[in-house]
């Protein structure tokens, strides 16, 4: 027998394939087989067609194509017999999928199979239903399907529920035909169906309103029954599974009952008995029943309030935490970060196993642990928590420290009771894990430590003990380099002693050698060694002593490769040597810091940041909109100080009294201020930077054509944008030149036009003017009609409604409309109302357009159109140009 050809059985294929030793033999043999059962099929050879199906679905599994084969699944399926039918429909599910449009020829079969007197060929065809039902196929054949949910046989009417389930997925609005028979599935006795139809009324719930009120008051007394009688049946070796019966149907249940109670309290009082039976009557050592239980405390936790079954699912989870499993204490920990919404009070007596958690060996469960412990933190039981914490960061794997070390911080820098215990607990932290510490952290430090003049004494005694000790960790050598240079005759005569310090002995030597030890530390990096010369300069200044001893560590650093080092050692070594007479001056105490201002600028700048003006005045700058690092203009001018009063009323005088140009703001047309055109021209012809980028709104799409007097030509189809959704929309410029903004650090008013909520909010137009609808394209196969309206007292704005019909006989997919206006106009495009068109005009699709002409009654609107589409799998374009819009818009 030739070894490929259609008479070759599958066994024998494989076992070829299987011994072949390199790919490439194994693509020659598979190239092989496959040729021969193209011809096969070229002969339509029937005999053998469902062997060679078979043989087909394999090679298609190694990855091979295999697209000359659907066909044949077709031709399998309209055979009469059912071992050709399963091959065929087995062929169908793993060779195509709802994309191909070869699936429109199977419709038709399937609904005869569906009518099928054998109950076999009934339940293939729902099977294959089921996994490639596409929407147009749901739609044709939701009434078999629906009709099969009441057949005899319990096993149609399962595998009718799960062809359901598909259907309503891929048509929501089926959805309302499909409650009152899957209503019914729920008195079944078969668990199958039971389960199934459960299932069934589950998803229904989440696309139907309708279905969901329906459920709760009809159905929801006989799910709390079926619940009972489940936990309540005894020994059924069908259905067991570790000892208890049916746990899918027990998940299930529990899953439909906490949708069904949620935001209802006559549905949630129904339910509460046959929870707390759940709950208690579980048997929690097997992973059956701890997945009973958890689904039952979610349901708990989902319906409406009950404390006192919240209490005893907060506990079951109390339980998993100690439980050796840990997935298990993974799950847990995760719901009761949920929990703690609820009821944070039941949640704090957990406190202990959760702590224990946070020092568990498992990377992820130490993580969510940490993140629940920081949620349980309150002003009464910081310090203790805290304390736990910090002991474990002294033992904590290294990698686990940046985030322990995060979390302490925010703890400690939230619920600080006082500035000592602040300041005694972010040491502890920095002594531990300094080198894990973000620099935002030892900066609010030092911002604390200032305002805190009575403990200055003590923080620097205590910091220079921390570095004798824990002398590598960076952050905490740069606030003792800090507060050293700050401090220091605080530090060496022992001033501001607190009741519970002993005296230490420090000299001024000491206080150098701790900065010159920080200088030449192979690991201190740029920003240590600077701040220790800095430093070194104010002890210059209060140890006379030691001031030539100072001068020799400062100028080693004369001719260090690093800029920023050098230059700060040939300046400071000048101080010391040229300029004793304003040394004093120049390393003066750092003033106290304003405490609430950093916060704010960490808490993402609350106070509007302002610029100065020459004349004093200052502006605003919008929130969000940060100064570039590099302004030539803003430096020129000096104008980057944030230290300035409150802005002055208006925002463009600074400009027009500076520049001499005309800025005064314009009423836009949402009622805010904008620079007029002309007035953005000369400013940007004064900065020599070119042409004026195009005034768009951020919120809406607009696409520019290049400015032309004549306003007749639009601009090429390439620059055209999608805009057939929100999450395609683009905002296009014609300019790539920075914006005025950028230059003038952030001083200019907005070129942008804001969102018009009002005009989105009547996007109908219906209380405007309307206007006779147009046709505004129209070829052989393709119809468009405009239908405008106007918002009362803007004529600048105009609605639109695109009708797009269908004039030939072919269906139309993948359809999208896109168009393109002149820059004086904004064009904003609403997602169409379907990307398919039916053919012979037995259905339309609608668009929505908001379009905005800056120069209504000056220049006419203009539009350029695209559309495109596919026609049998072949990709379609037409374009075209409006101009026949009716006067006045």
């Amino acid at each position: 027998m030739n070894p490929f050809s259609s008479e070759t059985r599958l066994r024998d294929m494989i076992r070829a394939i299987r011994a072949c030793k390199t790919a490439a033999e194994e693509r020659a043999v598979v190239r092989k087989e496959c040729a021969a059962i193209r011809a096969a099929v070229s002969e339509n050879d029937q005999d053998y067609r469902h062997r060679n199906m078979a043989k087909l679905m394999f090679i298609h599994m190694l990855g091979y194509p295999t697209h000359f084969g659907q066909m044949e699944c077709l031709k399998l399926i309209a055979s009469a017999g059912f071992p050709e039918k399963r091959i065929g429909y087995l062929g169908l599910m793993l060779l195509l999928d709802e994309r191909q449009e070869v699936l429109m020829l199977v419709t038709n079969s399937l609904k005869q199979d569906l009518n099928h007197t054998n109950q076999y060929i009934v339940g293939l065809a729902l099977c294959a239903l089921g996994n490639i039902c596409s929407a147009e196929m749901a739609r044709d054949l939701a009434p078999e399907v629906e009709r099969l949910l009441q057949f005899r046989d319990p096993n149609i009417r399962k595998k009718a529920a799960l062809c359901s389930l598909r259907i309503i997925k891929k048509v929501p609005d089926l959805g309302e035909n499909f409650i009152t028979p899957a209503a019914s599935l729920i008195k079944e006795k078969h668990h199958g169906v039971l389960i199934t139809g459960v299932q069934l009324c589950t998803d229904l719930c989440k696309v139907s309103t309708e279905a969901l009120d329906y459920f709760r008051k009809r159905c929801t007394e006989g799910l709390v029954k079926v619940l009972k009688d489940v936990v309540n049946s005894p020994y059924s070796p069908e259905y067991d599974t570790s000892g208890i019966t049916d746990p899918f149907l027990h998940i299930k249940l529990l899953r439909l009952l906490r949708i069904l109670g949620h935001g209802d309290a006559d549905a949630s009082d129904c339910m509460n008995d046959i929870l707390a039976q759940v709950a208690t009557k579980t048997e929690p050592n097997k992973n059956a029943g701890n997945a009973i239980l958890y689904e039952c405390v979610e349901t708990i936790m989902s319906i409406e309030d009950n404390s006192g079954l919240r209490v005893l699912a907060i506990n079951i989870l109390g339980r998993f935490l100690s439980n050796r499993d840990n997935n298990i204490r993974y799950v847990a920990l995760n719901m009761l970060m949920k929990a703690i919404a609820v009821d944070a009070q039941a949640v704090q007596r957990h406190r202990a196993t959760i702590l224990e958690c946070v020092k568990d060996s498992d990377a992820s469960i130490r993580k969510r642990a940490l993140e629940l412990i920081y949620l349980l933190v309150n002003e009464s039981n910081v310090k203790p928590l805290t304390k736990e914490l910090v002991d474990y960061l002294e033992i904590s794997d290294q990698e686990f420290k940046g985030d322990l070390t995060a979390k302490i911080c925010s703890i400690v820098e939230k619920f600080s009771p006082e500035k000592l215990w602040y300041i005694d607990q972010i040491l502890k932290v920095l002594s531990e894990a300094g080198n894990f510490m973000k620099d935002e952290v030892w900066h609010a430090l030092i911002v604390v430590i200032t305002n805190a003049p009575d403990l200055h004494g003590y923080t620097v005694r205590a910091l220079y003990k921390a570095v004798l000790t824990s002398g590598e960790q960076e952050s905490l050598i740069r606030v003792a380099v800090w507060c050293i240079g700050e401090y220091c005759e605080m530090l060496v005569n022992n001033v501001g002693m607190l009741d519970m310090e002993e005296p230490i002995t420090v000299t001024e030597s000491d206080a150098v050698d701790i900065l010159e030890i920080a200088m030449k530390r192979h690991t201190s990096d740029i920003t240590t060694r600077a701040m220790s010369l800095v430093a070194l300069l104010k002890l210059s200044s209060r140890f006379p002593s030691c001031s030539q001893r100072i001068r020799d560590i400062i100028v080693q650093h004369k001719g260090s490769l690093v800029l920023e080092l050098q230059q700060r050692s040939l300046e400071f070594n000048s101080i010391i040597e040229k300029h004793q007479n304003i040394r004093p001056a120049l390393v003066e105490g750092m003033p106290v810091l304003d405490e609430a201002t950093y916060r704010g600028k960490r808490a993402g700048g609350s106070l509007p940041p302002t610029v100065s003006t020459p004349k004093g005045a200052s502006l605003n700058l919008p929130n969000g909109v940060a100064k570039p690092p590099a302004a030539p203009l803003v430096d020129l001018l000096d104008l980057t100080s944030d230290d300035v009063p409150a802005p002055s009323s208006s925002g463009g005088d600074f400009l027009q009294d500076l520049l001499g140009v005309d800025l005064a703001p314009i009423p836009s047309l949402s009622g805010t201020s904008q620079l007029p055109p002309s007035g953005t021209d000369v400013l940007l012809d004064l900065l020599s930077i070119g042409t004026s980028p195009v005034q768009n709104n951020q919120s809406t799409s607009s696409i520019s054509f290049p400015s032309q007097d004549s306003r007749t030509s639009v601009a090429p189809l390439e620059r055209l944008s999608s805009l057939s959704s929100p999450l395609s929309a683009q905002v296009s410029s014609p300019a790539r030149a920075a914006p005025v903004v950028d230059l003038l650090d952030g001083l200019s008013p907005s070129l942008s036009m804001p969102h018009d909520t009002a005009q989105e909010s009547n996007f109908s137009g219906d209380n405007g003017p309307v206007y006779p609808s147009i046709v505004a394209f129209q070829s052989s196969s393709l119809k468009i009609m405009f239908s405008f309206s106007k918002p009362p007292g803007n004529p600048q704005a105009t609605f639109i409604q695109a009708t797009f019909t269908n004039m030939s006989s072919n269906f139309y997919t993948d359809f999208i409309f896109q168009a393109a206006v002149p820059k004086f106009v904004q064009l904003h495009l609403e997602p169409a109302s379907s990307n398919s068109l039916p053919a012979s005009g037995n259905g339309t699709v609608t668009q929505k357009l908001r379009v905005t002409n800056n120069q209504h009654g000056q220049k006419p609107l203009a539009m350029r159109i695209r559309i495109a589409y596919k026609v049998n799998g072949q990709d379609v374009l037409e374009q075209g140009q409006i101009s026949n819009l009716p006067a006045g818009i």
